[in-house]
């Protein structure tokens, strides 16, 4: 389900990771690697680049729209002359020729860096995450060097040569191969080798890649390609109980979450008060737990639309509110392959229908949504109020009660679900105090702005210090945290519970 989330923010057809993985997996098989080198492979090439979307705030600051950018990484060789050159043509996209110019002489002076660093950032969230799902250490370093190439010019480190692991080589080779693949057949998946042979890629898996070509690519659009990946999984059959489930979905909730710095923590949020809502109308605890379950994974459908649209300040066009309104509809998608998370696709993909019929995606109505859905649904559009977003400051909680009541009176949001939302959230708290990691009250306050994707001068005038106060606390911070990057702060925040900022009371 993650490799799918990649395909999307990578701008690629849903399954490219999918078939990536059986190319490395058979390309594996054929230079003989080890049992936990397979092992590796087979989870790099599903995970390799789901950490692409955690910058994305700032890839649509600098290039528009980030989908489409990534979508051209495929284009031209990684850190080649014509891949700057590309890059630098998409530098202010979509924006005034005034603009344009100011973003390019920014970037010009510090972007470039900013994006190498973004580029090894990639890698290490990947390895974060991996941890946090309990993979092997072989896997977790084989995401370390995902991006690193065999002529020593890739990210983070510049290793080269052997020094890269097997399976990185393996997965990064079988994703540009899968492209070239799809889109030139057999020749110009042959040619992409060739060219990039001894540079990109490794020249031995080049050679035996092209020896038995027919063979490696054969039947890669056949059907039940889902099924083919969960069936070559190497170690047979990993299976997590109930209580492991549900962390492995808040972890991947967290990774959703940081597609925006506006929605840092929702997913999490929201499913707690969907969860308090349900037990607070009297659902068994069966049903409560598949609902929390569907409100982590509600809006995995984000990571298909670009950040231009989803971190806009001004109205959207009708173009833009399409792929926002498709976004529930990639969310079931994504979940239905498999038998466990299917169920929870079927309330997620609800979660912005409306009892008038005035929703998305498929403007149901009345009795055709589901009970949990309409619970969903009012929990995701009070923690929503809740929330800053792009147009407006966050809402307070009476403020947005009242137009959660507002909603709930004019029909579009059920009366019962809407009002179980209204009584559990009138006992939420704001959290005080200080922070994990030794972060100071200040230091937290600090933090939950940077991870928003504020500015030293915005943070400034929000808190009333200096922009030189400011940058002090946000040196301070990333010290102790051990990170240099947004995407790494925000990640540390949700991980700690201080996005988004209320928390319900305990029992």
């Amino acid at each position: 389900m993650l490799s799918l989330a990649a395909d999307l923010g990578l701008g690629q057809p849903m399954e490219h990771c999918l078939r990536q993985t059986i190319i490395a997996l058979r390309l594996a098989d054929r230079v003989g690697v080890g049992e936990s080198e397979l092992v590796a492979t087979y989870y790099s090439g599903l995970l390799r680049n789901i950490y692409c979307h955690a910058d994305a705030h700032e890839q649509a600051k600098w290039f528009g729209d980030d989908i489409a950018l990534k979508s051209g990484k495929y284009d031209h060789e990684l850190g080649s002359p014509r891949a700057a050159v590309a890059a630098i043509r998409k530098v202010g996209a979509g924006r005034p020729p005034l603009h344009r110019f100011r973003v390019g002489l920014e970037f010009a002076l510090s972007g470039r860096h900013e994006v190498e660093h973004m580029i090894a950032q990639h890698a290490r969230l990947a390895q974060a995450l991996a941890v946090q799902l309990g993979l092997a250490d072989d896997v977790v370093a084989a995401l370390g060097g995902a991006y690193e190439q065999w002529d020593g010019r890739g990210w983070p480190d510049g290793v080269e040569g052997e020094s890269v692991p097997v399976a990185s080589r393996l997965a990064q080779f079988a994703e540009f191969i899968e492209v070239a693949h799809r889109v030139g057949g057999v020749a110009g998946a042959v040619a992409l080798a060739r060219r990039r042979r001894g540079k990109q890629f490794d020249p031995t898996l080049v050679d035996v890649f092209c020896e038995q070509v027919d063979s490696i690519l054969a039947d890669l659009d056949g059907a039940g390609t889902w099924e083919v990946v969960i069936r070559a999984e190497p170690e047979l059959a990993v299976t997590l109980t109930g209580v492991q489930f549900d962390a492995a979905l808040e972890a991947i909730a967290t990774f959703v979450d940081l597609k925006s710095p506006y929605t840092l923590g929702h997913s999490r949020a929201v499913a707690d008060l969907a969860a308090a809502a349900g037990t607070e109308l009297g659902l068994p605890a069966t049903d409560v737990r598949t609902l929390r379950r569907a409100g982590l994974v509600h809006d995995f459908g984000r990571l298909g639309v670009s950040n231009a649209i989803l971190d806009k300040r001004g109205p959207l066009g009708v173009g833009e509110w399409e792929r926002v309104r498709a976004h529930p509809y990639l969310t079931e998608r994504m979940l239905h392959g498999s038998p466990s998370l299917a169920p929870l696709g079927a309330i997620a993909v609800q979660h912005r229908e409306r009892l008038d019929g005035s929703g998305y995606p498929r403007g149901l109505a009345g009795g055709a949504i589901s009970r949990p859905a309409r619970i969903l649904a009012a929990a995701e559009a009070y923690q929503a109020m809740r929330e800053p977003r792009p147009h407006r400051p966050a809402l307070a909680a009476g403020e947005a009660g009242a137009a959660l009541a507002a909603e709930m009176r004019a029909g579009r949001l059920d009366e019962e679900s809407a009002g179980a939302v209204l009584r559990v959230a009138g006992h939420r708290v704001p959290r005080r105090g200080g922070g994990p990691a030794g972060l100071t009250p200040r230091e937290v306050e600090v933090l939950r702005l940077v991870a928003r994707g504020m500015s030293n001068k915005e943070i400034a005038r929000r808190l009333v210090i200096s922009p030189k106060t400011a940058g002090n606390h946000i040196e301070h911070i990333y010290a102790k945290i051990d990170t240099s990057s947004r995407a790494s702060a925000s990640l540390f925040a949700m991980q700690h519970g201080l996005l988004p900022e209320e928390e319900f009371p305990a029992a």
